[in-house]
């Protein structure tokens, strides 16, 4: 898959999921049910127990699929990610061994920060991910915003699905959300109504 493909299909979906869980096994359950639901990007995070081999499980499974490798620090990590079957990589802060293997294998990649200059530095790489969101909430999105017009930034970190569209509404290009997922009933459902409210 193309780079822009891979950044378009973020932006498309509106809802970035985070699985961090306890086991491999947790994250591929989740991973395989918002893939099934008709999601097409999930993010599974380097802090799973396991993690690459949930990512081999899922790629399998789902060979059209984008997936992203979270919470990598390290080029180690970032190299093990792509063999796994990794579409892009995220980081929590900026991350020059990471930024430096993701720029060398022409690797998307969401760089983290939180100050409007780490933001900055990512969003003209690339896509910025704001993180922890909940720090500043969806007003200092619209703040970075201002200053930044046009940067392409996902708020992760702390964001229930109920936030969703407000994030959204101050102009974020996707919201990651995590543990809201991994625990509803109907993750199908609950992705449809955070991005286009609840059904009447």
């Amino acid at each position: 898959m193309e780079h822009h493909d891979i950044e378009r299909a973020i932006g498309a979906a509106r809802l970035l999921p985070v699985l961090r869980t306890p086991d491999a096994a947790g994250a591929v359950r989740a991973a395989r049910t918002l893939l099934d639901a008709g999601l097409g990007v999930v993010e599974l995070t380097a802090t799973t127990p396991g993690w690459s081999d949930a990512l081999r499980d899922v790629r399998r499974a789902h060979p059209g699929a984008v997936l992203g490798a979270g919470t990598v620090t390290t080029a180690g990590d970032a190299r093990l990610a792509l063999e796994s079957g990794a579409d892009f990589l995220v980081s929590p802060y900026p991350s020059e061994d990471v930024r430096f293997f993701a720029e060398t294998t022409d690797t998307v990649f969401l760089e983290g920060g939180l100050t409007p200059a780490e933001i900055a530095g990512a969003s003209e790489r690339g896509i910025a991910k704001l993180f922890p969101a909940h720090v500043g909430g969806p007003a200092y999105l619209r703040s970075v915003l201002a200053v930044l017009p046009g940067a392409r930034i996902v708020p992760t970190g702390g964001i229930g699905l109920a936030e969703v569209r407000d994030y959204l509404a101050a102009g974020a290009y996707a919201v990651g959300v995590g543990s809201g997922l991994v625990k509803a009933p109907d993750p199908a459902k609950a992705v449809r109504e955070a991005i286009e409210g609840p059904d009447l």
